[in-house]
């Protein structure tokens, strides 16, 4: 009815479980203003409907049968286009996000700080905002655009923990997508499109419980060429499978087949 009324083809595009009502202390105005229903009436509506991960394509198929599993895609030549050098020195541990998902780092806090008595290694934390975390030593960078990717390439381990429920299955893995596009090991949860992304062992580790996560972490820690190892593997399916040259004729076809209607 919409796209008839503007004379117009709708895509629709998401990459979060928007339709749920994720409501933190600190996004509770913005989010009392938003309506969680909408997304499905917005897929019914559109002509196409692309999803980041198959957790979101399996809702919008509720709602419209035109929907495509499209992965967040990353710029590998014009910005995430560095290649990390992992040397002997001192490890840096990072992490980035927003203030929204600093939260899912209290999944690894007792981890990192107990690993910080036992090893030398610095822990950087590119966010918006200090996330504050108690007992843990690190460095808050904060969040510039113009800044980050010089900030991200100091890592030597990228970390993306999350917790498991509705909300962060229907996350698409733009961190670890980040960390493998620089060459940087990527360690996450495994959680959602996170095992579609990293193959444990492979090009990452995958990581199930707090043991996971402190055994990994320390095989990383302790292993440089497991890290360098790591990090080819990694940035090789970020270019075979989401880079802007990976998806660019896939997004394509389905523009050219919307004009031909």
């Amino acid at each position: 009815v919409i796209s008839k009324l503007l004379k117009k083809k709708i895509i629709y595009d998401f990459d979060d479980a928007i339709w749920l009502n994720n409501t933190s202390e600190t996004n509770k105005i913005i989010s009392s203003v938003k309506r969680h229903s909408k997304v499905g009436k917005i897929c019914s509506w559109s002509s196409k409907v692309f999803c980041g991960n198959h957790y979101l394509k399996e809702y919008a198929k509720k709602f419209n049968q035109q929907v495509f599993y499209i992965p967040t895609t990353i710029d590998t030549e014009n910005l995430h286009n560095q290649i990390k050098k992992h040397n002997d020195g001192e490890i840096i541990i990072g992490w980035t996000g927003t203030h929204t998902t600093a939260r899912y780092l209290k999944e690894i806090e007792s981890i990192l700080i107990e690993l910080q008595k036992k090893y030398k290694f610095q822990v950087n934390l590119i966010c918006n905002k200090d996330p504050r975390i108690s007992g843990l030593e690190y460095i808050f960078i904060p969040w510039e655009k113009e800044s980050e990717i010089d900030e991200l390439i100091k890592f030597d381990i990228g970390l993306m923990p999350l917790s498991d429920n509705e909300w962060t299955k229907g996350k698409c893995g733009f961190k670890a997508l980040q960390y493998m596009a620089l060459q940087i090991p990527a360690i996450a949860s495994d959680v959602g499109v996170n095992n579609k992304i990293i193959s444990d062992g492979v090009n990452g580790f995958l990581t199930r419980n707090t043991n996971d996560w402190k055994e990994k972490l320390e095989e990383l820690i302790n292993n440089k060429e497991l890290r360098t190892q790591f990090g080819i593997e990694g940035r090789k399916t970020i270019i075979n499978s989401y880079s802007v040259s990976a998806i660019k004729q896939n997004y394509l076809n389905h523009f050219s087949q919307l004009i031909g209607q």
